[in-house]
């Protein structure tokens, strides 16, 4: 792809330095539909990015769009704080009849504010308030917001320099696999909560990503989580799931803790909820733990009605039968596949991956290599974002609608990256 030198100068003089994904994709995209961004030139780059997992229905779906225009259309609310809508109504009766009813989940639904930050944040706070405890147990290579209460649970060393301030009342504890099998799962965590000199508090709940996308694409076994959840049970604390960005079927099934069989005490869900890429987030947890007081947490952009009208017509569309469900799992094992002739053909450089349904990274020996990979397949006209402690990580995040065609092309340009650039 020839690609002529975008005017990026307004950005560069005006926006603040703290800018990032620009950096990496250095041109002037314009519009997108499905699996496909064009810039301003013209020029199409398929994504495998999906808005940081926002967009798990592709840009632009027709019909997400479509409802949203008759919405606005007739002058939808748009701005609703709390008050209660028809959209907000449309969507809470949708999303029990087609997500918690049928998996037998009570969870009562709270808006929290528009984005993922801000659900963890009321997780949090909720825990503390019911169990009457500060401390909050979280994962190595954990990621779950940016915010303070979020980046006292965020592992990277990065993000959590950026606070200015001690972050507190967080306690890491190892992920699955941290130490390659050699310890036994929860050992040390279940030694220092019932050692009285361990100087562990008492924690109100831990929280947990099933599969860790901004720590490098590391996936917790189902039998890791159950054991998790036994232990939180037997030590009298809450599950939180951060499901912000593995929910909504990113690795098949609508909620990325299904497969293991547990039930979460609090369950984190933001991105793809709204189907279209607009801000919204919900804090979901069971009804005995409802014990806000009202006005307690609130803000200004909780009632994002917009979002209700496409997240309603997500559900509506993609939800009622497990065809979305097939379809990822079938399209996973099409970018397993490649990942593993990937793999073959680089065993010298060290090349491995790992994932789920539509959730993949391949990571190299030399940790400078995936940015190469990355840099290199945008200039091939791929868009791939990396993750990892040390963005060691090729992260791949396809539209679950995206075409097994379409699908094939971006791997195809993703092992001519990874073949085109040398360590």
């Amino acid at each position: 792809m020839t690609i002529t030198q975008p005017d990026l100068s307004t950005f560069e003089s005006l926006e603040s330095e703290v800018r990032s994904y620009c950096r990496g994709w250095p041109t002037v995209f314009d519009r997108a539909q499905g699996s496909r961004l064009y810039d301003e030139d013209g020029h199409a780059y398929l994504d495998f990015f999906a808005g940081a997992g926002s967009l798990n229905y592709g840009h632009n779906n027709p019909v997400l769009k479509r409802a949203l225009i008759d919405y606005l259309s007739r002058d939808g609310i748009t701005h609703g704080l709390d008050m209660s809508t028809t959209a907000k109504r449309s969507f809470l009766q949708t999303f029990q009849d087609l997500v918690l009813r049928p998996r037998d989940l009570p969870y009562k639904v709270m808006f929290p504010g528009p984005t993922g930050t801000n659900a963890v944040e009321s997780a949090l706070k909720l825990a503390r308030k019911v169990k009457g405890r500060e401390a909050i147990v979280s994962f190595t290579n954990a990621f779950h917001g940016m915010s303070l209460g979020s980046l006292a649970v965020t592992g990277n060393a990065f993000k959590r320099a950026g606070a200015g301030v001690p972050l507190v009342h967080g306690t890491p504890m190892p992920f699955d696999n941290y130490f390659d099998g050699t310890v036994p799962d929860f050992l040390w965590f279940e030694r220092l909560l019932e050692d009285q000199g361990s100087g562990l508090n008492k924690p109100a709940a831990v929280i947990v990503e099933t599969v860790q996308g901004e720590g490098g694409i590391n996936v917790a076994r189902p039998e890791w989580l159950r054991a998790l959840k036994e232990l939180c049970e037997r030590q009298d604390m809450l599950l939180i799931v951060d499901d912000i960005q593995m929910g909504c079927g990113r690795t098949g099934a609508f909620f990325s803790f299904e497969e293991s069989g547990i039930t979460p005490d609090i369950v984190t869900v933001s991105k793809s909820i709204s189907g279209y890429g607009l801000p919204m987030s919900l804090c979901l947890f069971r009804p005995e733990l409802d014990v806000w007081e009202p006005g307690e947490h609130n803000g200004t952009f909780r009632g994002n009605n917009p979002a209700f009208v496409t997240a309603t017509a997500a559900l509506e569309t993609y939800w009622t039968d497990p065809h979305i469900t097939r379809q990822t799992a079938l399209l996973g094992r099409q970018v397993e596949q490649s990942l593993l002739a990937i793999c073959d053909e680089h065993r010298a450089a060290g090349a491995r991956y790992r994932g789920r349904g539509l959730v993949w990274g391949l990571e190299f020996h030399n940790k400078r290599r995936a940015g190469l990979i990355a840099r290199r397949a945008f200039e091939l006209g791929l868009l791939v974002e990396t993750s990892g402690p040390d963005n060691e990580v090729v992260k791949l995040l396809p539209a679950l609608t995206i075409p097994p065609e379409e699908l094939d092309e971006g791997l195809g340009t993703l092992a001519r990256a990874a073949r085109e650039v040398a360590d």
